[in-house]
């Protein structure tokens, strides 16, 4: 009976992260495609909703890369930060995007804080500013640590001594972090 619970579980491990990949990506394609057909009444094959969205926003990626269209999208980005609610949205959004892609990635810079001297106690985290003076704060950096198993996390304004920079690609300490620690890092 241990070894069917044993090789059950095991197959748990695998079954569940496959089974859920494949929800989302069907439950987002169903979605778009009925998106779709309730905004333009256009029954489309499934699937072919959710290459026509990649499609745009790729397109729409091209076109604000270019000189000629970087004026407009330029223009229309000014215009939304003149708008008190939205402003606050599409910024915030904008921001925590560029945080993760882009030219201006933020988790760039993966750091092991010490949170406790007596028992040496350590956080994995992200530099995300290393110039606090507009906050009158010297000496110190913000640092981002996300939470394990969440997509959440907490802002700590941190002393630069307690700091120790990590030499990993950030792309595996965040997939280190998320996993509470579980999926291990590969160099």
């Amino acid at each position: 009976m241990k070894k069917f619970l044993r090789y059950f579980f095991q197959g748990l491990l695998f079954v569940i992260p496959v089974a859920l990949t494949i929800y989302i990506i069907v439950a987002t394609t169903r979605w778009i495609d009925n998106l779709i057909d309730r905004l333009f009444g256009v029954d489309l094959p499934t699937g072919v909703g959710f290459v026509i969205v990649v499609s745009i926003v790729t397109v729409i990626g091209y076109l604000g890369s270019t000189l000629i269209a970087k004026p407009a999208f330029t223009v229309f980005e000014n215009f939304l930060y003149k708008l008190p609610i939205i402003n606050l949205i599409y910024s915030s959004t904008k921001d925590i995007m560029g945080a993760f892609v882009g030219d201006k990635k933020k988790f760039n810079q993966p750091v092991l804080v010490k949170v406790n001297k007596e028992y040496n106690i350590q956080r994995l985290g992200f530099i995300t500013q290393n110039d606090l003076k507009i906050l009158e704060i010297q000496d110190k950096v913000a640092v981002y640590f996300p939470h394990s198993y969440n997509i959440s996390g907490n802002l700590f304004i941190v002393p630069r001594e307690h700091i120790t920079i990590i030499h990993a690609p950030s792309s595996e300490v965040m997939k280190f972090i998320v996993s509470g620690g579980v999926s291990g890092l590969n160099h």
